[in-house]
């Protein structure tokens, strides 16, 4: 199964010198790495992200991260992916852009 991150660039860019990504604020308050699901990855940008440019999307190989992957209710109930761990470079399986259409919304690309 693929989950999904959403960071600005430059974290990314960061984490990729070291080979591991620690977490961005939010995650570091809470504890945790906040991931998605393909079902809410586009919710979590318009809620988290609206208008931000220069942000990146991480498809990662959920099954990978074994028992530091948690399932846990968030907004609505819904269970979203959170992880007690850092992630690893060799878990992030593809990496894309995620641009602003004209209307200020982003553009996925294809999810699985």
């Amino acid at each position: 199964m693929v989950i999904y991150k959403i960071l600005p660039a430059s974290l990314w860019r960061e984490a990729e010198e070291s080979g591991v990504f620690k977490g961005a604020a939010v995650d570091l308050q809470d504890g945790y790495i906040h991931f998605s699901t393909a079902e809410q990855v586009a919710e979590t940008a318009a809620k988290h992200f609206a208008g931000q440019h220069d942000l990146v999307l991480l498809h990662v190989d959920a099954d990978a991260l074994g028992d530091a992957l948690k399932w846990e209710p968030s907004r609505g109930g819904a269970l979203f992916p959170h992880l007690y761990d850092n992630l690893h470079r060799m878990h992030v399986t593809r990496i894309d852009p995620l641009p602003l259409d004209d209307n200020g919304r982003h553009v996925f690309p294809a999810l699985v």
